[in-house]
């Protein structure tokens, strides 16, 4: 997969140097660059790379600025901020708004490299997904054969589970009762919605619609704990090896990377936050399309 990339830096230097690396690297296209966040803006919507490569301060508008106006007009994009600025209040909002990961000034070739081939490896998995719910829709409600029908879906959550370092998790059961639902009830119409899986597993056991109410909410904090701990084990095993094959895998797969890169930063400096920012729909979704991809193969 070869990347399209706009560079946007108010330092022309800076601008050349990436756009040698890149090419010379042969780590993608630069489809063009711009020396400000206003130029950058009317320039990404033109042309719609796969990545931005975005400077932090600019005279004319911050990158954090200028990823703000791009979100709002509707690009999808890959953000990769630039800068010298150590400030972790700064670092923090530019991850908030939504860039994957920082390269620091000065530029330095390996860096750029590392970091783009993360991207690059992001961005497939992303497209495997998508292949793989375009392929289940048009399964439709096609019978799984006979013979990998016998092995229960739970053996194969489990499977991943391990992978993750989560077996001994508090959620584990939900998440099973959950996988159990979504191979039983194929949907081609989209994902359903997070309450609807929560009381599908709460009506395993609970009769009622107000216990089922209260113990979805239950459902609901036992599988956040869960992915969170997911979260903080992933993090924990790219602080130690970034390029570690499960970090390279599971973390741009089943979470929001700045959601892992924030972890990681937190778990760096020995802060541990109660409260973490975690999107379970979407490890939801993946876990199922793992599911059935095991199930597939038996």
């Amino acid at each position: 997969m070869s990347l399209s990339i706009v560079i946007v830096d108010d330092d022309m230097v800076s601008r050349r140097m990436l756009q040698n690396i890149i090419e010379d690297c042969e780590l993608g296209e630069v489809a063009g660059t711009a020396g400000g966040g206003v130029d950058g803006v009317r320039m990404i919507l033109e042309v719609r790379p796969d990545v931005v490569l975005i400077d932090l301060l600019m005279p004319d508008q911050d990158g954090i600025e200028t990823i703000m106006q791009l979100k709002d007009k509707g690009f999808s994009g890959k953000y990769i901020m630039i800068s010298q600025i150590e400030n972790k209040e700064m670092v923090g909002q530019a991850y908030q708004k939504g860039i994957e990961f920082f390269i620091h000034k000065p530029i330095n070739r390996v860096e750029v490299e590392a970091v783009l081939f993360k991207v690059s490896e992001g961005l497939k998995y992303e497209l495997y997904i998508m292949e793989i719910k375009q392929s289940l829709a048009k399964l439709g409600s096609l019978e799984l054969p006979t013979a990998r029908k016998e092995r229960p879906v739970r053996d194969f959550v489990k499977l991943i589970l391990m992978d993750m370092g989560i077996i001994g998790e508090i959620g584990n059961k939900d998440i099973t009762s959950i996988m159990e639902y979504l191979v039983e009830h194929r949907q081609t119409t989209g994902f359903p919605p997070l309450r609807e899986l929560y009381e599908s597993a709460a009506q395993t056991y609970k009769q009622g619609s107000k216990e089922i109410e209260k113990e979805s909410k239950a459902i609901e904090q036992r599988i956040r704990r869960t992915v969170m701990a997911a979260l903080a084990n992933i993090a924990s095993i790219g602080l130690t090896d970034y390029s570690n094959p499960k970090f390279e895998y599971y973390a741009p797969l089943y979470f929001d990377f700045q959601d892992v890169r924030l972890k990681m930063r937190e778990m760096d400096e020995e802060r541990y936050a109660e409260k973490g920012k975690v999107n379970i729909k979407k490890f939801l979704q993946v876990f199922h399309v793992e599911v059935l991809e095991k199930m597939k193969k038996g």
